[in-house]
């Protein structure tokens, strides 16, 4: 019985165990519910948290409204042409502004199809774009997905860089580029975005804004960019050093067919569009433009001192003097953007070819051996003092095949620069003294000095200067003069000698600046009068100082190659000069112009018309059947010109000056130190080393219908009586010294300032020639004819 009730106790007992298990795991099912929920609203208010500390700046700071309202990246000044395309810029980062309007359609499609296709559709942020990303990158681990980042978003980083948090930065700077991105899209269009993005967003190479990318790789404005060359650009901005077109042609074509495709299936073009331009080849047309690169690199640098003290003087808006590395200024130039390219591929083209002529010219021989005092003028520098000559460097050297990575010493290093042969070019429009074209050297990454400003000697390049100071003192164009070599006993016995050692015969001025020869130049400047000379030569612009010694004639001056030019514009132009001018204007970035730059005209005349016309007339022979003959039988210049060729002592500097009616051109070529030179006057002289350049711009210039008219024209001719004179014979074997208007004996007498100088050869060598001279006894036939125009005597 006890068993019975036992077991019925136990019976019943087992239902209340069940009823008390079931209790408890409702209650734990109820904790567990309650422990998510909590630690749900824990997350809620840790994110809510952590959005505060990032909306208040915490991780780093967040733009105002206003302060996105006044964005102002550092946008690159530009230095331009007077078409307006781009010499030169200066920057901080290599950066300019474009408007919308100026940017194609093509580019604005390809890049919302490759980076945010529903860019028109949000907000700033894209929350669909942002499930996909979750879904198939993160939970189907599809990399291929792309990124969440909307085009708001990516400006957002491009204008405020991220900030490095350890762990924490990819969250932070996510929620810090969604926020800037919100308040962006309640400030800005749409097409304000766009056209900030594109201006910010940085490409190859160091470069930023689709201006500077579309320049540097296709050589065009951004609004002519066709829908393959748009593709190219926006393709770099996935990798931008991988996908370079310029360094990696493949792969910069694969990714643009990508973008193309995108462009398809978003239906900005058709599909049969899409394998049109996806068959296209990929051309480029390079053209890199920075500070030390570009069409105008030495003009840029010249222009520098002078921009920056107009900056110092003139305020922007935010009433703080301009900034001329980041605030965008355009500097409008009087350069011609084709005769700068012409200027500057005529020096690059034959100065690699003389490169190699020198080079081989000393194949054998070691100059720095020769001349040992190369060296060590080089090594006296400050910027070599205190480093080991010896020790090797791994660094990239200039040559004429591209830069080449060598490891080397200083001291070859050294060697290696002082080798090169440089060149300076210069071209103005002599009625204005507008500069139309200026090359400071080969290459301004490696040689910063400026060769157009550089003080050289002159060489026979002096000669017009005398010669028209000779006319200016009544010396009649049709004077004959003997060319013999004669020694000066006022002038410490000094007897000056024509470069190939010819004499005989008489020549006119006209005949003897034709062959350039020393003998009579000497005589032409000494009936001048040396300080009637040098007063013209301050007249026509040269600054430099001259010596009081007849050698002027031949050019010991050392004068830069501007002066020089200035000098000749000024007798194209019948003897006014012009100061060189450059600068037309100045604008800010929007194109509101700040300052215009006028010119006083110069009216003063330094030289009368007819003598400068005679001049003139007198280089054209010089081009005709001269020195600088080249210039019709190797170039085939058919037009009006004139010009003259310098060749100094040792062969150390050549020199070309050419001139058409509306433009004068002039070129200068040496090695920095003289010393580094060619050793024989076959190529050492002018119209070997520095004509060619001149000649090969001319061409160019006459091939180009643009500047062609830089190129044609008719020289002002002179009076009848005058233009008479100059074409009598201008070579003579034998003269009459009975003529009134030459006296033989006035010739071999000279009372001047002496000059220490050393003779050439012995002194009865040279007295006998002068003697012979005296015998000729020849009348002339042209002596009647001239007599119709003879000037009269004052």
């Amino acid at each position: 019985m006890t068993d019975k009730i036992i077991n019925s106790s136990l019976s019943k007992a087992k239902p209340a165990k069940k009823k008390n298990g079931g209790s408890k795991k409702k209650s734990g099912k109820f904790g567990l519910w309650k422990i998510a929920f909590h630690t749900f609203l824990i997350l809620i208010f840790l994110a809510i948290l952590f959005f505060v500390f990032v909306f208040i700046g915490l991780f780093g700071p967040i733009p105002s409204n206003q302060q996105l309202q006044d964005i102002k990246s550092p946008v690159a000044s530009e230095v331009l042409s007077a078409e307006g395309k781009v010499l030169g810029r200066y920057y901080v980062q290599n950066r300019s502004y474009t408007k919308f309007d100026e940017i194609s359609p093509n580019i604005v499609k390809a890049l919302i199809a490759t980076e945010d296709s529903r860019f028109y559709e949000h907000r700033g942020i894209d929350e669909i774009a942002l499930l996909r990303v979750f879904v198939k990158s993160i939970v189907l681990f599809d990399r291929s997905s792309g990124g969440g980042s909307t085009l708001s978003q990516q400006l957002a980083k491009n204008l405020y860089p991220r900030v490095n948090l350890g762990p924490l930065s990819m969250p932070v700077n996510k929620l810090r580029e969604a926020i800037i991105a919100y308040r962006m899209e309640r400030i800005y269009t749409k097409e304000e975005i766009l056209t900030l993005y594109l201006n910010t967003v940085p490409f190859s190479e160091n470069i930023f804004g689709i201006e500077v990318a579309a320049e540097r790789f296709f050589s065009k404005s951004p609004k002519d960019l066709q829908v393959h060359e748009a593709a190219v650009l926006v393709g770099l901005l996935k990798a931008n050093n991988y996908y370079n077109p310029h360094n990696n042609p493949e792969r910069a074509k694969e990714r643009r067919n990508v973008v193309i495709d995108l462009m398809a299936k978003n239906d900005y073009i058709t599909k049969v569009q899409a394998e049109e331009f996806k068959s296209k080849p990929l051309v480029l047309k390079y053209s890199p433009i920075t500070y030390s690169i570009g069409p105008a690199p030495y003009l840029v640098e010249k222009l520098k001192p002078e921009l920056l003290q107009w900056c110092k003087t003139h305020d922007n808006d935010e009433g703080v003097p301009y900034n001329l590395y980041t605030d965008g200024l355009r500097i409008t130039t009087t350069i011609d953007y084709n005769l700068q390219i012409y200027a500057q591929q005529s020096v690059k083209e034959y100065m690699k070819n003389l490169q190699g002529v020198f080079d081989n010219h000393w194949k054998n021989r070691d100059i720095f051996k020769e001349e040992p005092g190369i060296l060590k003028t080089a090594l006296k520098n400050k910027d070599f003092k205190g480093k080991v000559m010896d020790e090797k460097i791994h660094t990239s050297v200039f040559t004429w095949n591209g830069l080449r990575d060598t490891t080397i010493t200083r001291l070859d290093s050294i060697k290696h620069y002082m080798k090169f042969l440089n060149a300076g070019f210069i071209a103005l429009k002599p009625q204005t003294g507008e500069l139309k074209a200026w090359v400071g050297g080969i290459d301004f990454r490696f040689y910063k000095y400026d060769h157009v400003t550089a003080l050289r000697q002159t060489g026979s390049a002096f000669k017009p200067i005398a010669y028209l100071a000779a006319l200016e003192n009544d010396i009649s164009p049709d004077k004959y003069y003997p060319n013999v070599q004669k020694i000066y006993d006022e002038y410490d016995d000094w007897s000056p000698r024509n470069s190939h050692d010819e004499y005989g015969g008489y020549y006119t001025m006209k005949g003897a600046l034709a062959k350039s020869l020393n003998t009579i130049s000497v005589e032409v400047l000494l009936d001048a009068g040396i300080a009637n000379t040098i007063g013209l030569a301050k007249n026509l612009g040269i600054s430099a100082d001259l010596p009081e010694y007849p050698s002027l004639a031949l050019g010991v001056a050392s004068v830069s190659l501007k002066d020089m030019v200035e000098a000749y514009a000024a007798i194209v132009n019948d003897g006014i000069p012009h100061e060189t001018r450059y600068l037309v204007e100045i604008a800010d970035k929007n194109g509101n112009v700040l300052e215009k730059f006028q010119y006083e005209p110069d009216e003063d005349q330094v030289a009368t018309a007819e003598n400068c016309r005679a001049v003139v007339n007198m280089m054209q022979a010089v081009v005709n059947e001269g020195t600088g003959s080249a210039m019709r039988s190797r170039y085939g210049i058919t037009g009006e010109l004139a010009g003259k060729t310098g060749t100094t002592q040792d062969n150390s500097d050549g020199w070309f000056i050419g001139a058409t009616p509306n433009l004068v051109a002039g070129c200068w070529v040496g090695a920095d130190d003289p010393r580094v030179r060619f050793r024989t006057i076959n190529f050492g002289q002018g119209a070997y080393m520095a004509l060619p350049i001149v000649g090969s711009f001319y061409v160019k210039v006459n091939n180009d219908a643009k500047v062609r008219k830089y190129a044609e024209g008719a020289f002002n001719q002179p009076a009848p009586e005058i233009l008479a004179m100059l074409e009598v014979p201008s070579y003579r074997e034998i003269m009459d010294i009975e003529e009134k208007d030459f006296d033989l004996a006035d010739i071999f007498r000279r009372k001047d300032k002496p000059e220490k100088l050393k003779p050439v050869e012995k002194k009865e060598e040279l007295k006998s020639r002068e003697n012979a001279a005296e015998s000729a006894k020849e009348k002339p036939v042209w002596t009647k004819i001239k007599s119709i125009f003879k000037k009269k005597e004052k």
